[in-house]
C-alpha cells in the first residue's frame, strides 16, 4: 500500500512569471499606435512664427506726364520753317519760327549765293552724343521712340541751315521777297515743343486706366518746311517749371506712399533722380491714382507724355506673414459708451436686454472681445451678441439696438492654444507674403505664432 502511494506522481504549478520587458514594450507599441490613429485622424494646423523683414516689391511704373502747356496756333499760310531746337527755352516776343507765304524761302536756301548750310563742330558733336545716347537706351520694344529720334535730329539739323538763311536775310530784302516771310514770335517764356497730342489741357481728375495703357494715343510731329494752314498748330510752350506724372498703383502702397509726403523718382530714360511730392487723385469713376509733383526736371522730358520710372523706397521694416495667414472677418460695431467692465474682474462686457419667462425685462452682462477702435465705435465678437439686440446704458435709461457689422483683416494667433483673431494693418504686399505694422494695438508682435492657413480653422478652435 505504501509501495502504490509512493509510485503516484503530482504536477507541480509553476508561479506567474511576468516578463517585464514584455510588458514595456506592449505599453509602447499601444501608444504608437494611438499616436499614429490620432495622426491621420485629426486635423492638422500649420503654424507660422512672426518676424521682422522686408519684401522686393516692383517699384517701376508707366506715367503720364501733366504739363501746364499751351499750343501755338499759325497766322498765316505758308511753308514753316524753325529756329529754335526743341526743348530750348525762350524769352517772351522772341522768333521761333517763320512762315513763307510764297515758298521763295526754300528755293534760296538751295541757291548758291545763300552759302553753304555746313554744320558747325560744336552742332556735329552734339548730334554724334545724341546718337551715341539713343543707341545705348534703345530697347525694340520700344520702337515707337526712333521716330521720336528721328524727328529730333531732323529739327536739330534744319535748326542750323535755318539759322544759316536767317543770318542771310538781307538778300531776301534786296529780292524784294521778304515781306512773304512771317516772323513768329513767342507770345511769352516757356520751353518751345514741336509736338502736340491733345493732352495739353489734361486735368489730373480726368485720370483712367484705359488712358495709363495707352490705349489710342496718337502724337501728331510737327515738321519744318511743312505745309501750315491760317489756324494750324505750329509748336507748343509749356509755360512753368511745375509738373507732375500720373501713375496708378494698389491701395496698400498708395496709402504707404501718402504717409511719406514725398519719395525720389528715378527717371529709367537717364537714370536722372529727383524728388516729387506724393498726391491722391480720385476721378469721376471712383478709381484712385498717385500724382506725382515736380518741380524741376521738366525740360528734360519735356517733349514725352508716357515716362517710365522707378520710385526709389527704403522700405520700412515691419512683421512679415505669408498671405495664406490673411483673412478678413465681420464684427458686430458697439458704441464705446455701451462698453463696461464686469464689477468682479475688470472684463470688457455689455449689458444685455433679455426677458424671462414671463416676459419681464432685465439685463444681463454679457463679456465680449475687443478687436478694434475707430470713431468712438468698437468692433466686438458675436458670440453671444446678434444683430437686433438691445443694449443698456450704464447708469442710464439710453437704449442702443445693435445694427451695424464692420470688417477687419487679421489673422488667427495661435500662442494660447485656440484660434484667436488678431487685427493687422498691411503696409505692402507681393504674391506671396504681405509686411504688417507692428505693435499696434489689438495686433500682433514679434515671435507670437499663427496659424498659416487662416481658411483651415475657424474663431476660438482649439488647436493642436
Amino acid at each position: 500500500m505504501s509501495e502504490k502511494n509512493s509510485n503516484k506522481i503530482k504536477q507541480y504549478r509553476k508561479p506567474l512569471n511576468i516578463n517585464l520587458g514584455m510588458v514595456f514594450f506592449g505599453v509602447i507599441f499601444i501608444y504608437l499606435v494611438v499616436c499614429v490613429f490620432m495622426y491621420f485622424t485629426t486635423k492638422h494646423i500649420s503654424g507660422y512664427q512672426v518676424k521682422k523683414g522686408s519684401l522686393f516689391v516692383d517699384n517701376v511704373y508707366t506715367g503720364l506726364a501733366i504739363r501746364k502747356e499751351q499750343i501755338i496756333n499759325s497766322a498765316y499760310s505758308g511753308y514753316i520753317n524753325y529756329y529754335v531746337r526743341e526743348g530750348s527755352r525762350i524769352g517772351a516776343h522772341k522768333m521761333v519760327c517763320t512762315v513763307d507765304e510764297g515758298g521763295r524761302l526754300q528755293d534760296l536756301m538751295e541757291e548758291q549765293s545763300m552759302g553753304e548750310n555746313t554744320l558747325s563742330e560744336s552742332a556735329l558733336h552734339e548730334i554724334r552724343d545724341d546718337i551715341m545716347n539713343f543707341t545705348l537706351d534703345f530697347e525694340e520694344r520700344n520702337f515707337f521712340t526712333a521716330y521720336d529720334f528721328m524727328y529730333s535730329i531732323q529739327g536739330n539739323v534744319l535748326e542750323q541751315a535755318n539759322n544759316n538763311v536767317l543770318n542771310n536775310l538781307d538778300l531776301l530784302n534786296r529780292s524784294g521777297e521778304s515781306g512773304l516771310i512771317n516772323i513768329c514770335n513767342a507770345p511769352g517764356s516757356g520751353i518751345v515743343v514741336y509736338s502736340y497730342d491733345g493732352y495739353e489741357n489734361f486735368s489730373p481728375n480726368a485720370i483712367t486706366e484705359e488712358i495709363l495703357n495707352r490705349e489710342g494715343y496718337e502724337k501728331t510731329q510737327l515738321i519744318s518746311n511743312n505745309l501750315v494752314s491760317t489756324g494750324d498748330p505750329i509748336y507748343k510752350l509749356i509755360t512753368d517749371e511745375e509738373w507732375s506724372i500720373m501713375i496708378q498703383t494698389d491701395p496698400e502702397r498708395a496709402e504707404y506712399l501718402l504717409e511719406k509726403e514725398y519719395v525720389q523718382v528715378k527717371f529709367l530714360k537717364d537714370q536722372n533722380v529727383s524728388w516729387a511730392e506724393v498726391r491722391l487723385i480720385t476721378n469721376g469713376e471712383g478709381e484712385h491714382f498717385i500724382q506725382l509733383v515736380f518741380n524741376n526736371s521738366m525740360i528734360s522730358y519735356c517733349n514725352e507724355r508716357f515716362i517710365d520710372i522707378e520710385l526709389i523706397i527704403e522700405e520700412e521694416e515691419g512683421l512679415k506673414v505669408p498671405n495664406s495667414a490673411i483673412i478678413t472677418k465681420e464684427f458686430l460695431l458697439i458704441p464705446e459708451e455701451y462698453i463696461t467692465k464686469s464689477g468682479n474682474n475688470g472684463e470688457d462686457g455689455v449689458l444685455k436686454q433679455v426677458y424671462d419667462e414671463d416676459g419681464n425685462p432685465s439685463q444681463k452682462f454679457i463679456q465680449v472681445t475687443i478687436y478694434n477702435k475707430e470713431k468712438n465705435k468698437y468692433y466686438v465678437d458675436g458670440v453671444d451678441l446678434e444683430m437686433g439686440d438691445t443694449l443698456l446704458k450704464l447708469d442710464s435709461s439710453n437704449e442702443h439696438q445693435i445694427s451695424e457689422k464692420g470688417s477687419l483683416v487679421g489673422v488667427f494667433n495661435k500662442n494660447k492654444g485656440y484660434a484667436d483673431f488678431k487685427q493687422i494693418k498691411v503696409l505692402y504686399e507681393n504674391e506671396e507674403y504681405s509686411i504688417i505694422k507692428s505693435n499696434t494695438e489689438y495686433g500682433l508682435i514679434e515671435y507670437d505664432y499663427i496659424v498659416l492657413d487662416a481658411e483651415a480653422v475657424s474663431e476660438d478652435e482649439l488647436l493642436r
